[in-house]
């Protein structure tokens, strides 16, 4: 935990909790769209985000794409927003990389996008004789990539990952994401990543701090999944509200030992009270 104000364990004061937030962090997979459709009022969320005076940022731990991506489907979508509305897990892997690995050799498990934005931002990307391992929502692998990043991760190079989810919510249901991954590669090679970078981790939540500029006692963690989201929140100084549009039900809530400051049925619930 960082110096900041420990904010209340449970608190149901929705208006004045949201009275006095400046900046909406907002996943997006299962928060504000499904695939390429958006939830019922998510559209007209955003712009009352805008209209009453405070911002947004779109949060994810999706590592699939690029920023570029994500503000082209957006755009396709309807929605015209530029490359510093969105942060990606990508990103800040990128970010920890250059600081704690500088110049080092990286083999990526991740699509094609991914790993030009890696080399864009000069990472130095190999197939052989690494000297770091990062694995990414690879949506593209292959049994021969599997066997590549196994060896590697077995030969004791530092091993990071770009998030945790298990799962990504889709308009049809759920995919295997990079947590699937990495339980297979620890069948294999019997490790787990080194550090995850992503939602709920400081890494993570501190690269968005740093990117925004936001006070954290005034920025709002929202997201469908508590493992991620909203911990991202609880562990970080931030506020956190747990949406039910994606993949936590209100019985995970229940069950959960991370409790959301607030719950809503979708981020359209949160309108009246900006």
């Amino acid at each position: 935990m960082g110096d900041w104000t420990m904010l209340p364990e449970v608190n149901e004061d929705r208006e004045g909790i949201l009275a006095g937030i400046e900046c909406f962090a907002l996943d997006m997979d299962g928060t504000v769209y499904l695939g390429e459709r958006w939830i019922e009022g998510a559209r007209e969320f955003l712009k009352r985000i805008e209209d009453s005076g405070k911002r947004y940022v779109f949060l994810t731990n999706n590592s699939s794409k690029n920023a570029q991506v994500y503000v082209e489907k957006l755009r396709r979508m309807g929605l015209e927003v530029g490359m510093d509305k969105v942060v990606t897990s990508g990103q800040a892997t990128i970010y920890y990389l250059k600081r704690y690995f500088p110049g080092k050799r990286v083999f990526l498990l991740g699509n094609d996008m991914l790993a030009e934005e890696f080399e864009k931002e000069g990472i130095v990307l190999v197939e052989e004789k690494p000297e770091v391992v990062v694995t990414a929502f690879d949506t593209t692998l292959t049994y021969a990539k599997m066997c590549r990043v196994c060896d590697f991760v077995r030969e004791g190079l530092p091993y990071i990952a770009t998030h945790p989810d298990y799962n990504c919510p889709t308009e049809t249901g759920f995919i295997p994401d990079v947590g699937a991954i990495h339980a297979f590669i620890h069948a294999s090679a019997m490790r787990y990543p080194d550090r995850i970078i992503g939602k709920p981790n400081a890494d993570m939540m501190d690269y968005l701090i740093e990117r925004t500029g936001a006070d954290r006692a005034k920025t709002v963690m929202v997201g469908d999944r508590l493992y991620t989201d909203i911990a991202a929140g609880r562990n970080n100084g931030l506020w956190s509200i747990l949406v039910l549009s994606g993949e936590a039900s209100m019985k995970d809530a229940e069950e959960s030992e991370v409790k959301p400051h607030l719950i809503f049925d979708s981020v359209r619930e949160i309108m009246r009270y900006l």
